[in-house]
């Protein structure tokens, strides 16, 4: 007797769970529902930028930027370049010594 009252209550125990999941399913419209047709369209779209971002012909002013990259690199403007002892090979270290491969110039991304 006891053997069928367990086998009844983990039946029930293991059938609730699948009735939740039907129960949660409606057959009406919601206001969540939205336009199907255009989201469909949009999700289906090869290329979806803007095709004026393929153009890498961007307008600038060549002068002008030749100029703020040579300001940058000349040591004395102070907004930027190298203003230690060894800007070059041929200068003299602050210990007298000439400055050769230990110079900004040798180094990947020197300064001159």
């Amino acid at each position: 007797m006891h053997l069928r009252l367990y086998f009844a209550a983990a039946t029930a125990v293991l059938t609730s769970g699948c009735a939740a999941d039907y129960l949660n399913n409606y057959d009406t419209m919601t206001l969540a529902s939205g336009d199907a047709n255009r989201t469909n369209s949009l999700l289906q779209t090869v290329d979806p930028f803007n095709p004026n971002s393929n153009n890498t012909h961007i307008e600038g002013d060549g002068q002008r930027s030749v100029a703020v990259v040579q300001q940058y690199r000349s040591p004395a403007s102070g907004g930027g370049g190298y203003s230690g002892n060894c800007p070059t090979d041929n200068n003299v270290a602050a210990d007298g010594s000439r400055c050769g491969k230990r110079s900004a110039e040798s180094r990947p991304g020197g300064a001159m």
